[in-house]
């Protein structure tokens, strides 16, 4: 229950939930689409840098203390947006992904992966089911409540939920062991059988074979809701026809996400994640060629089955295959990976579309790169051969 608390208050430094005000920022602020985005991405790749040094220390602190402390920078972060200037902005979309988008959620996975070996699965998409739920009421919540408040003080109410979320993830916390602790009593090794420091990490060829399929995912799965509305447009449907499909792609995400925590536990992370990139390549390629709203189903149904396995599969690969006892320092620079995929989409595909590259070509594209993704993943497994969870007992 804890991880789901913090994948669910991690919405407010999430796109889905920050775009909702993307309208009322641009006109308080005089920016266009252009400026917007700009700062938008400038925020969230410098919160990816942090994030290589702020996802270790997962492994010094309890996550009651961490994620207590994260979640009241949260809270803050709500409550700067509130106040913000147009000066202060790119500090405040800063300050709202490194603690929303970066930190809570790794907090979240690192702690289900360390506190659980042969559940590992289970336990990770239960705590992603957090970020499902928020991703499915949030929005409608706040654009329902965006017609009586303002935009501000919208974020002075997200602050006032992120902070009341603190009690409740201390009173959840309160017999946690220190990471510390958990690595000498509750071991759980990598290949060789040895626990991976991240500068060994970082010199083994895996690491790098993954990196394309880390980007991947929050690159593109961002910039198809980020260019939503474009995406209508030039279909002809109207917004309202797109976004109505996006609860079932949230129920479709969420049996993804039970069923790949489900297949790692009895099969293990080795022999499923080269492969989990797979339904991508239909889902671009479909949207690419859908006629109607409704055929459109049928790429979000995809796009749905990796989303739901990102949440799990990734997760698991790092302590599967590196050992849990650096488990935060490690996974945090997989974290920054991500959090710049999510920086680097919406602006990449902004970009060739002002030259004049239409979405659906792009589209493509992206269903070729993520080919080339799963090539990569299998290439890379297959050289340290190791397909079967490596677990320890404790």
């Amino acid at each position: 229950m804890a991880g789901t608390l913090l994948t669910f208050l991690s919405s407010f430094g999430q796109t889905y939930f920050i775009s909702i005000f993307s309208g009322e920022i641009r006109a308080e602020f005089g920016l266009t689409h252009g400026q917007w985005g700009g700062i938008y991405s400038l925020g969230t790749t410098l919160s990816a840098a942090v994030m290589v040094w702020s996802g270790g220390l997962t492994d010094r602190f309890r996550s009651r203390l961490l994620g207590s402390g994260v979640l009241i920078l949260l809270a803050l972060a709500c409550l700067a947006m509130a106040v913000s200037t147009v000066w202060l902005l790119p500090a405040v979309i800063f300050a709202l992904r490194l603690t929303g988008q970066g930190m809570t959620v790794h907090i979240a996975a690192v702690s289900m992966a360390r506190w659980f070996v042969a559940s590992r699965g289970k336990a990770l998409s239960i705590a992603s089911v957090g970020s499902s739920l928020a991703e499915a009421v949030m929005p409608i919540l706040f654009v329902a409540l965006l017609t009586v408040w303002d935009w501000r003080q919208l974020w002075v109410l997200s602050a006032l939920i992120a902070i009341a979320g603190v009690p409740l993830l201390r009173l959840l916390l309160r017999r946690e062991r220190t990471p510390q602790s958990m690595a000498e009593n509750d071991q759980s090794t990598g290949m060789k059988n040895i626990h991976w420091t991240r500068g060994q990490t970082l010199r083994h060829p895996l690491f790098w074979f993954m990196v394309p399929a880390l980007l991947g995912p929050p690159a593109f799965i961002t910039a198809f809701f980020f260019q939503q509305v474009h995406y209508a447009e030039i279909k002809g449907w109207t917004h309202l026809d797109l976004v109505s499909l996006f609860p079932i792609y949230t129920g479709f995400g969420i049996a993804a996400m039970l069923g790949s925590g489900w297949l790692l536990d009895r099969v293990g992370t080795g022999r499923l994640i080269p492969y989990y990139q797979l339904p991508m390549v239909v889902a671009f390629a479909w949207f690419a060629i859908a006629g109607s709203p409704m055929s459109a189903l049928v790429g979000l149904f995809f796009l749905a089955m990796t989303a739901g396995a990102n949440a799990t599969l990734p997760n698991a690969f790092w302590a599967e295959f590196y050992g849990t006892a650096n488990l935060g320092a490690i996974k945090a620079m997989s974290a920054a990976v991500m959090v710049l995929g999510s920086a680097l989409g919406p602006g990449l595909t902004g970009a060739l579309i002002d030259l004049g590259i239409g979405i659906e070509t792009q589209y493509l594209f992206v269903a070729g790169y993520f080919i080339f993704a799963t090539v990569m993943m299998k290439i890379g497994i297959a050289q340290v051969g190791h397909t079967q969870s490596n677990r320890s007992k404790g």
